[in-house]
């Protein structure tokens, strides 16, 4: 069959865009897990220092607290996502395992199949079932487009657990130490206005990168990250006011 023809035209086209389809979505697990890990470092180690500051604002009660935290939030980000990222992958592969096997026990099965993925997107019934059998001629791209269309799967970006770890445990404590920072440096009613402050700022910063990392409006982000940021260490502010009045 001649390179130029069209069954090789529309091939090409539609591999294109099954892997622009999935690519975004499947590639950057670190840059995911960087992402939500500043945001739950800053919130959460945001909540703390302000939350024990209300109730005792001494420098190193604070310190020693939002220190603490800050260590042990980043450890169990860095566990969870590692774990979480272990299984997710380790079911890819036993998925993509399944459909290998389904594609040396039923060949003709998986190439109706493909033919009616194309045919779903507009390739009329001829050249869907003779691109479906090109694809079939070569074991490895039949298990990679398969796993693409049929199961949403880059097998080439199952996505990496020890990356993903470490971009949660180094993130979390880069955005837990915004709070944190001015309590190295003193205490009381100025470092918590400063916790403060840098802790919109370090929101605003989350919410710019979710923006970018999801496509959605920069403003709404930012502003919603700031606000659930508010909301989080304000509650636990309120909390420590109330339990500071009482042993006071």
């Amino acid at each position: 069959m001649d390179a130029d023809s069209p069954d090789h035209a529309e091939l090409d086209e539609a591999l294109t865009r099954t892997r622009e389809a999935h690519h975004r979505n499947l590639s950057g697990g670190g840059a995911r897990a960087a992402v939500f890990g500043a945001s739950d470092g800053l919130v959460s180690t945001a909540s703390l220092v302000l939350g024990v500051a209300a109730a005792d604002s001494s420098q190193g009660i604070v310190r020693v607290a939002g220190l603490a935290g800050l260590i042990a939030g980043a450890v169990s980000m860095a566990a969870g996502e590692y774990v979480s990222m272990k299984a997710q992958r380790e079911l890819f592969e036993r998925e993509l395992e399944l459909e290998r096997r389904e594609h040396q026990r039923n060949p003709n099965v998986e190439i109706v199949e493909l033919a009616e993925i194309y045919q779903s997107r507009g390739i009329d019934p001829g050249n869907a079932l003779a691109m479906a059998r090109g694809i079939m001629e070569d074991p490895e791209q039949a298990l990679e487009v398969h796993a693409r269309e049929e199961l949403g799967v880059d097998p080439n970006e199952l996505g990496n657990p020890i990356e993903a770890a470490a971009s949660s445990f180094i993130s979390f404590v880069l955005g837990g130490l915004l709070p944190l920072l001015p309590w190295f440096f003193g205490g009381g009613t100025r470092a918590i206005i400063v916790s403060i402050v840098l802790g919109v700022i370090g929101a605003a910063l989350v919410g710019a990168a979710l923006a970018r990392f999801t496509g959605k409006s920069l403003l709404a982000s930012v502003m919603r990250q700031v606000a659930i940021a508010a909301a989080a260490a304000g509650f636990t502010y309120g909390i420590g006011a109330l339990v500071g009045a009482e042993v006071s």
